[in-house]
């Protein structure tokens, strides 16, 4: 199956579901978006952007584990 983004006007919504609803469940499945997809989308396009710009910090395994390790032994006790 494929999937697209369709952006409308609240007041045709019966109108794009009553068309949609001619088509049977094996061809057609209406999804409900993520209701912070747009806002996810912009803190994605943020982080990308520093990831490459080199501003942005990167760890590999080792040192996070180093990280949580040294973090939890100071609330240890």
């Amino acid at each position: 199956m494929e999937t697209i983004r369709l952006e409308f006007q609240p007041k045709i919504k019966a109108k794009i579901l009553e068309l949609l609803s001619s088509f049977s469940s094996d061809e057609l499945k209406i999804v409900q978006e993520d209701l912070d997809f747009d806002e996810n989308k912009k803190k994605i396009a943020i982080a990308y952007a520093k990831l490459k710009s080199g501003t942005e910090k990167m760890y590999s395994i080792d040192e996070v584990d180093a990280i949580l390790d040294k973090t939890f032994s100071e609330y240890d006790s």
